[in-house]
């Protein structure tokens, strides 16, 4: 078999708008195969195991379907939805809740599947997708608004506060 390349000239972009439900944070990453689902499983249940969360992901290949995991099941709906959405192959969509991603970043950047994290946030999310030929992809990702202004001395230390706070910093 030879090696197929040709030039596509029409491209459809989308913007998909995300809000989280309040006390969740959405992870959305890019990840080859579907070892991924039980890999990502574990990887949160061994790092926090009172974090709640739903996961799904998409299958670019063969029964192409959306496999997922979680321990709570309106999160695995909601993660499902997502994927549902954006119609983009090799993608997943990670909802947490009684945890940060802080608390798990590390941890999925180790998972061999796991090629590139987009964004860990609860802010609401515009997830720029293309539309080609095959299916979507990911181009970006706009999380949260943009800047107001730049904080000064007052706004410098309710952030050491809120950090120290929260258990953070010490």
């Amino acid at each position: 078999m030879e090696l197929s390349v040709k030039e596509k000239v029409k491209l459809v972009v989308r913007s998909i708008r995300i809000v989280p439900e309040e006390g969740t944070n959405i992870i959305i990453g890019r990840s080859h195969f579907i070892k991924s689902v039980e890999d990502i499983y574990e990887a949160i249940v061994n790092t926090v195991p009172t974090m709640k969360f739903g996961l799904a992901f998409s299958e670019a290949s063969g029964k192409r379907l959306i496999r997922h995991t979680g321990n709570d099941t309106k999160l695995e709906e909601d993660a499902i939805k997502i994927i549902e959405t954006l119609k983009s192959g090799h993608t997943f969509a990670l909802i947490i809740k009684n945890g940060y991603p802080i608390n798990i970043m590390e941890r999925l950047k180790h998972v061999p599947e796991v090629v590139e994290l987009y964004c860990a946030t609860a802010n609401p999310l515009e997830i720029l997708v293309a539309d080609g030929e095959n299916g979507g992809c990911i181009i970006g990702i706009i999380d949260g608004y943009s800047p107001v202004g730049v904080e000064k001395e007052e706004d410098i230390k309710e952030r050491k506060e809120f950090l120290r706070k929260i258990g953070y910093k010490q």
